[in-house]
C-alpha cells in the first residue's frame, strides 16, 4: 500500500507572515519522518475568494473552478497539518474560509495543528478551531504550539530547536498511527459497500 498523503496547509496569507517559514520547517521534518507522501499547500497561492458558492458544500455541487480545484487538493489528502497563526485570540479568516468551502473532502480524516503566536503560543487559536474541526468530522490528532518570541522567524528562516523538533516528531508519530487506522477502516468500508 502506498504511503498516506499528508497535506501541510499554510493558513496565513499576509505578506511577511511567519507561517511560511514554520511550514517549511515542518515540511522538512515530515519528509524526513518518511511515513507520508507530503504535499505543501499555501492558502496564499490557492487564493480562494471569500466563500461564494451558491449551494451548501454538503451537496458537492460546485459552481466555480476555484472550488473544484480546492476540492481536488483536499480530497487527495489522507491527513492534514494546519500551520496557523493566532489572531485576536482565534485562528485566521483565510483558514476558516478554506474550511467552509468543503465538507465531504474533510470528513473522517486526521488533522494536527502547528500554531504560533506571542505569549499564548497560539493556544487560543487551537481552542477556537476545535469546534469547527468537530463539525467537519475531522479527527483531532495533536498539536505543537510555538512562541515566536522564543523561536522567531528571522530573514524568512524559523529558529527551531531540538525540543520543538522532538514535539513535532511525536505529533507526526501520532498522526501517522491515527491516519493508518482510519485509512484501513475507510478501505474496508469501501470493500464492504461493493
Amino acid at each position: 500500500m502506498p504511503k498516506p498523503v499528508l497535506s501541510i496547509i499554510v493558513a496565513s496569507t499576509r505578506p511577511g507572515r511567519a507561517g511560511l517559514a514554520i511550514a517549511q520547517w515542518f515540511h522538512e521534518l515530515a519528509t524526513a519522518h518518511d511515513s507520508f507522501d507530503v504535499e505543501f499547500v499555501d492558502l496564499a497561492v490557492v487564493d480562494l475568494p471569500l466563500y461564494n458558492e451558491p449551494r451548501q458544500p454538503i451537496t458537492r455541487n460546485y459552481e466555480y473552478d476555484h472550488t473544484r480545484r480546492w476540492s481536488e487538493v483536499v480530497a487527495r489528502a489522507d491527513a492534514f497539518v494546519f500551520v496557523m497563526p493566532e489572531y485576536n485570540h482565534s485562528y485566521n479568516a483565510a483558514l476558516k474560509n478554506a474550511l467552509d468551502y468543503l465538507y465531504h473532502e474533510w470528513r473522517d480524516k486526521p488533522v494536527a495543528l502547528v500554531s504560533y503566536g506571542g505569549g499564548a503560543l497560539g493556544a487560543r487559536a487551537i481552542e477556537a478551531i476545535k469546534p469547527v474541526l468537530t463539525a467537519l468530522r475531522l479527527i483531532y490528532a495533536g498539536e505543537v504550539s510555538i512562541s515566536l518570541s522564543r523561536s522567531p522567524v528571522v530573514d524568512n528562516v524559523f529558529s527551531n530547536d531540538e525540543q520543538l523538533d522532538s514535539r513535532a516528531n511525536t505529533m507526526l508519530d501520532e498522526l501517522h498511527l491515527i491516519t493508518s487506522m482510519w485509512r484501513t477502516l475507510r478501505l474496508e468500508q469501501r470493500r464492504n459497500a461493493h
